[in-house]
């Protein structure tokens, strides 16, 4: 029997790899210099391992390493790349569209520019929860800045058609930001080949630290420009001031080094722990599996439960089995999820849904115990 409790919310944050700590202490204690000290060795030493991350972080993703801004995280990142563009294109345009299944930090931002001004058209996604392209493309118009589309999706693990998202958006002459949050580190992500301008990471998504994250600005081709959130000191080429977070942007490069070296292998594994969990599940009464099959992330499967309601199976496993319904950052709201009312589910359904996502500290043990655990509930149902 595995030690318990199990974790089985690997999508809601990850457990830092031993490697990322041991690389990021040293600078909690010892090398506590600040990078924008200029003047002497203890600054010095904190810059050249700033820069170093930088580097690790850029090319995971296939970026140069002046495109890379540190932020606290994906939220901070996505609404800089919202708001940065909004505010330094209104003169071109206020029109930004997006799709119904993004992460709230998308959404609630773009609220947010609603009421500065802009206007946002939000597209609907099919019951896989993917987007009509025919439809992206009807609904950019000549004052359209920005498309925002997420790279995959934080609670069914459905990847987003990015290349052709982007090549829609180049042909109108628009700007392409994708929230890669749930994406980078465990899936490879290039972005020149995915055509992306501006890409939001998050480093405790792939056993990184949290608190911190970056955000991808291209600079050619075309260059983007962005209006600060954050004023005061210049740092990050004046994008995004404040004393960098050097233990964390340390961890967080290696968590890209480790992830360039083993995210395929793992996805491997995982795919077929996932394949494994979510053919058991489909086996009990009622069980309906949602998102897209094919396109979609080796670690997520997204089920509901007949008419049961999840939150009433997590008080009866929450003890033994970490799980979610949904998105960590929406887990206090009682209202079904946005993203499985956006892809055609009922209301019964949505609150029926459990999201199980996998990491690779996984074993098959603890799969197996949490299919016997959720066979042992399913006469409850």
């Amino acid at each position: 029997m595995p030690a318990l409790p199990l974790y089985m919310d690997y999508n809601a944050t990850t457990p830092c790899d031993p490697r990322v700590i041991e690389a990021l202490v040293p600078w909690l204690g010892a090398h506590f210099g600040n990078p924008a000290s200029r003047a002497h060795a203890f600054g010095w030493e904190a810059a050249a391992a700033v820069d170093l991350a930088r580097e690790q972080v850029a090319q995971l993703i296939g970026a140069e390493t002046s495109e890379i801004v540190f932020t606290s995280g994906a939220t901070e990142s996505n609404n800089l790349a919202l708001k940065g563009v909004f505010e330094k294109y209104h003169q071109k345009g206020k029109h930004i569209v997006t799709f119904a299944t993004e992460h709230k930090a998308v959404l609630d931002t773009c609220r947010h520019i609603e009421k500065s001004g802009g206007e946002i058209t939000v597209l609907p996604v099919d019951k896989e929860g993917r987007p009509d392209l025919e439809e992206l493309e009807k609904a950019i118009r000549p004052d359209t800045i920005l498309v925002a589309a997420m790279y995959a999706n934080n609670e069914t693990g459905v990847i987003m058609p990015v290349k052709k998202i982007s090549e829609i958006a180049r042909r109108h002459n628009v700007l392409f930001f994708s929230d890669g949050a749930q994406a980078v580190g465990k899936i490879p992500v290039n972005v020149n080949t995915d055509g992306i301008d501006l890409l939001s990471v998050s480093a405790h998504k792939f056993y990184g630290p949290k608190g911190v994250g970056a955000l991808y600005v291209r600079r050619r081709d075309p260059r983007v420009s962005l209006a600060p959130l954050i004023d005061g000191g210049g740092h990050e080429k004046g994008i995004r001031s404040g004393t960098l977070n050097v233990p964390g942007i340390v961890g967080l490069g290696k968590a890209c080094v480790i992830a360039r070296e083993e995210m395929e292998q793992d996805a491997v594994r995982l795919a077929a722990l996932r394949d494994y969990l979510e053919a058991q599940l489909l086996l009990l009464p009622d069980t309906k599996r949602h998102g897209d099959k094919e396109h979609r992330l080796a670690h997520t499967a997204h089920i509901s439960f007949g008419n049961t309601n999840a939150a009433s199976i997590l008080q009866q496993i929450g003890k033994e089995i970490a799980l979610s319904t949904g998105s960590a950052c929406s887990s206090a709201d009682p209202e079904p999820s946005h993203v499985l009312l956006a892809m055609g589910l009922s209301k019964t359904e949505a609150v029926s849904s459990l999201r199980f996502s996998l990491g690779k500290y996984t074993t098959k043990e603890e799969v197996e115990y949490v299919v016997q655990a959720m066979k042992g509930l399913s006469s409850k149902f």
